[in-house]
């Protein structure tokens, strides 16, 4: 399947999740944040982008439950079903919540794949807490403010946005306030994260940078930084894609995601 201009998501969403053998929400400071586990095995979380929700890793679900994983979902706050609070948003904060879901479903450790701001979500997690890191699939995202495009419209970005604004409103606990949110997490996103190339060098998990080849966020000089300064990081560009290779082309990027899992230590 392809939809690289995204007309199939912006009508029908990826393929809807099902339940969970684990499913629910957690309290945690003050927020309440949905999660779901599926399976057993070699725990992997998933961590969506901005604006997005669990619901968009549809493609990836199927493929990593075949392979033998056991697959965690969480909606970060202020996302999908989970609540957030008055605070700014901080990618801090957001890993504070998905090391809570661990606690909460008795990981230790887990194998993160990030997407966009679940990218940078993952990766400040195995910054701070290598121990819970088994590796980072670190896909189409910044780690400093340089690492970012000017911002050109398409059609393809238009409906993304409009997926993300219907999805919101039949999943949020907050309905109508899609415009709030939105410029909540812009503001987080123009200053967050900020790593220097010092706090890059003292990152001790396995990671790969991975970005499409048209993505439309992130410089392709940043994400090569990022390989180079990340100890043993590994760069992988995804041909004919762009910062939404999990919809676009699920099979090619589904492939790059259990090549990464299956180098890790078991």
């Amino acid at each position: 399947m392809e939809d690289d201009d995204l007309s199939h998501f912006h009508v029908h969403g990826a393929p809807p999740l099902p339940k969970g053998d684990i499913e629910g929400w957690l309290d945690h400071d003050g927020v309440r944040i949905w999660h779901a586990s599926y399976g057993d095995g070699p725990p992997v979380i998933l961590l969506h982008g901005g604006l997005g929700h669990s619901g968009n890793w549809g493609y990836q679900l199927r493929d990593l439950r075949a392979a033998g994983y056991r697959v965690v979902l969480a909606d970060s706050r202020g996302h999908g079903r989970s609540t957030r609070d008055d605070r700014p948003y901080s990618y801090e904060l957001m890993a504070s919540d998905v090391l809570a879901v661990m606690d909460r479903l008795g990981l230790g450790q887990a194998r993160f794949v990030g997407w966009s701001d679940g990218a940078c979500i993952a990766l400040v997690l195995a910054s701070e807490h290598p121990e819970r890191a088994a590796g980072v699939f670190f896909f189409a995202c910044n780690m400093d403010p340089s690492g970012t495009k000017e911002m050109e419209p398409s059609q393809a970005l238009d409906r993304c946005f409009a997926r993300h604004r219907h999805d919101y409103a039949a999943l949020s606990a907050t309905p109508d306030s899609f415009e709030p949110f939105v410029a909540a997490v812009s503001e987080m996103m123009a200053s967050q994260p900020n790593y220097s190339a010092n706090d890059l060098a003292a990152i001790d998990v396995p990671v790969e940078i991975v970005l499409g080849e048209h993505d439309e966020f992130i410089r392709p000089e940043h994400a090569a930084y990022l390989a180079r300064t990340i100890p043993g990081a590994r760069l992988t560009i995804l041909p004919g894609v762009s910062h939404f290779a999990p919809l676009q082309r699920p099979a090619l990027f589904n492939r790059a995601v259990l090549d990464f899992l299956g180098k890790l230590p078991s």
